[in-house]
């Protein structure tokens, strides 16, 4: 039988329908640029969905964004995983702070790369166009905040530990943001000094966007990547009540969005 999709879904962290989750690469273009995707649904639920973009970290689309698009297609969600670098770029660092940069310097080559990832969404015949939403992980956690900042048509994005801050002359500007905003920062994330995070509350506030920054306790950056370790003193960390409650927070919030739209 046909699962049809609750927008409460269960707040559990781990998807429970792995076993019918379809899975495949997607190759796509950005120009002349050569991308490789992943693209993950539950075959179980029926009709149309609310699709989800996922922006991966520092070394690219790998196995740790894959399986989280795999829980969320799990729930009930289309989800694409976008590929910013390029198809069989997957550095490691330092290589990987290094084409992290450049994208973070050129804001509208990133922005260009993830309305790429949103199209291959949009375009699948799963993808409820009027409900999306896009969710990003370090890097990708700033990505997203530029998918906000640039006015994408999606319903809401969530930040998982990216930096907050916007480059020069493009801050969100009242009435330009079109989504809500999540974001899930590790109240002790020495990357993010306090400075950033002040300027970024005061920049939605000005831009009058519908936002909400959730600081986890005695986490710091990357807390819901398990290959981070657990050395907190590194600045970089695993934290697995962190990584629980975001996952929550994420659902909650998706609930919300997708019942209003």
């Amino acid at each position: 039988m046909k699962k049809s999709i609750s927008l409460l879904a269960a707040f559990a962290f781990q998807a429970s329908a792995y076993g019918a989750v379809i899975e495949k690469t997607v190759d796509y273009k950005d120009g002349d640029v050569s991308l490789e995707g992943f693209h993950a649904y539950d075959d179980d639920f029926e009709g149309k969905r609310p699709g989800i973009l996922i922006v991966h970290q520092w070394t690219g689309l790998t196995d740790y964004e894959k399986t989280r698009a795999r829980m969320l297609a799990g729930l009930g969600y289309n989800v694409f995983a976008a590929d910013i670098y390029g198809k069989g770029v997957r550095p490691q660092p330092p290589e990987a702070g290094e084409y992290a940069g450049k994208y973070k310097k050129d804001r509208e080559l990133y922005r260009e790369r993830m309305a790429a990832g949103l199209e291959i969404l949009k375009n699948d015949e799963r993808t409820d166009t009027g409900r999306i939403a896009a969710v990003g992980y370090c890097f990708g956690g700033t990505g997203v905040l530029e998918m906000a900042r640039a006015g994408m048509d999606i319903t809401g994005i969530v930040s998982f530990h990216g930096g907050l801050g916007a480059a020069e002359g493009m801050t969100a500007e009242e009435g330009g943001v079109k989504c809500k905003v999540l974001v899930c920062h590790g109240a002790i994330d020495p990357h993010v000094p306090l400075e950033e995070k002040v300027a970024f509350e005061k920049e939605m506030e000005d831009a009058d966007v519908d936002w909400q920054l959730v600081s986890y306790g005695g986490a710091v950056h990357a807390f819901t990547q398990k290959m981070a370790g657990d050395d907190i003193s590194k600045g970089v960390a695993y934290d697995a009540k962190a990584d629980e409650r975001s996952w929550v927070d994420m659902q909650q919030f998706f609930a919300e969005i997708f019942r209003e739209s």
